[in-house]
């Protein structure tokens, strides 16, 4: 077993398409996202599912890359 902390799990929850072809995101599900009301999220279609993938701001990526190793090797037209 990885010595990682594993965040997310599988949860899976049903919900019911509205005649106006919208869903509710279970509370559950919008808490351990930290989803808020208004928020953007990304549909993408996926194989046969829809995956909503949450739009976070640019300034919440900073530091997403910290420690990454970019000693490689690089091609002279790549400097």
């Amino acid at each position: 077993m990885s010595r990682r902390t594993v965040f997310w799990s599988i949860r899976m929850e049903t919900v019911t398409i509205s005649p106006k072809f919208q869903v509710v995101i279970p509370k559950g599900i919008r808490e351990r996202l930290k989803l808020r009301s208004g928020q953007k999220v990304q549909a993408i279609l996926y194989d046969a599912r829809i995956e909503l993938v949450p739009v976070r701001p640019a300034k919440a990526l900073k530091g997403f890359v910290k420690g990454i190793d970019t000693t490689i090797a690089r091609h002279d037209d790549q400097l």
